[in-house]
């Protein structure tokens, strides 16, 4: 790539990146108490003067700060691990969500907190990590029964099955027992509310790690893109790199959901706007980029949601998951649809 088309994705980030920074700092402003913009960044750099400084810096720091940094992490996650699953699986269908994943260590959770009575998200995290590997496995041997193989088809298809029986099983323990339900209620709905720092700084060494994994898999992926012979033939060892791409899903969306619950379609909506911005910059399929696109634009769908839910409920919110669902349903019928009538 010239010194020219290197100018132009690395000035789409920039402005992408802008916007995600003019987005933090609107929703540290927005929420029940609306606290001015001036405000916000004196609050950030420094001190607000005047009699009502002491509780606006208060609200910033203690409660919008956590929420929006946990926003951009999880938004991070979720973008990644998407991206890295349609990329290792050849299928533009692929998201946590839809292939089980999300529904994988939701169900942990939920068999955690209800039979070891575990309550603490330190201590739910790892049961997240095994139901999501757990997940991936049955939906890669669903996908793979048949004369056909795997196919991007039966892939989704095995996803949505397995999502369905594990969201009934998770259904059912929480309907028999009272504790896991009050838990449970508000953590499935999807959002960043009432999470302090502490939560986030725990969680943020597994997005870390995860993060560091899957961008390494970008060269690998460029040569999966063509075929499995051509990249075992350009040296790549797919059986390493599928194992460090699944790690990278793992612990991304693992994390993600421990925290903020079972938001769906972001990993399925973002990679796809991220290859039509690519395209117009003149990027093409190149995951040396598609994954730091779809990386930064993941939080800024997640934290516009949760921002417009905060702003149509005032002085409550709705959830960041719902509102989303509303954007990824359509998008995931159209999907399907055009998938279908291309193997027609």
């Amino acid at each position: 790539m010239t010194r020219g088309r290197r100018a132009r994705p690395a000035a789409l980030l920039v402005l992408i990146g802008a916007a995600l920074l003019a987005l933090c700092l609107l929703s540290i402003a927005v929420g029940a108490r609306a606290i001015p913009l001036d405000q916000v960044v004196q609050a950030l750099t420094g001190h607000v003067p005047g009699p009502g400084g002491r509780s606006a810096e208060n609200v910033v720091w203690t409660v919008r700060v956590p929420r929006t940094v946990l926003g951009l992490a999880a938004g991070v996650a979720l973008g990644l691990s998407g991206a890295l699953m349609q990329a290792l699986t050849r299928n533009p269908l692929a998201d946590p969500g839809v292939l089980g994943v999300t529904a994988g260590a939701s169900f942990a959770i939920v068999l955690s907190i209800a039979l070891l009575g575990v309550g603490s998200l330190f201590g739910y995290i790892w049961f997240a990590f095994a139901g999501a590997l757990t997940a991936s496995v049955l939906v890669y041997l669903l996908g793979g029964l048949g004369r056909s193989g795997l196919t991007p088809v039966k892939l989704a298809l095995a996803g949505v099955a397995i999502t369905a029986l594990l969201s009934s099983l998770t259904s059912a323990i929480v309907l028999t027992d009272p504790e896991p339900l009050n838990r449970y209620r508000f953590w499935a709905a999807g959002s960043l509310a009432a999470q302090d720092a502490e939560v986030v700084r725990r969680i943020l060494p597994f997005l870390a790690v995860g993060t560091l994994l899957a961008l390494a898999c970008a060269p690998a992926l460029n040569s999966l893109a063509l075929g499995e012979d051509v990249a075992t033939a350009l040296g790549r060892r797919l059986g390493l790199v599928r194992l460090q791409g699944v790690t990278a899903i793992m612990l991304l969306t693992g994390g993600a959901v421990a925290v903020i619950g079972p938001v769906v379609f972001i990993g399925l909506v973002v990679p796809h706007v991220a290859r039509v911005l690519a395209e117009r910059a003149g990027i093409g399929p190149d995951h040396r980029w598609l994954l730091p696109l779809s990386a930064l634009l993941a939080p800024i769908l997640l934290l516009t949601a949760d921002i417009i839910g905060r702003l149509v409920a005032r002085p409550s919110e709705i959830q960041a998951g719902v509102l989303i669902a509303f954007i990824g349903g359509p998008f995931f019928i159209a999907m399907v649809r055009r998938r279908k009538l291309a193997e027609v």
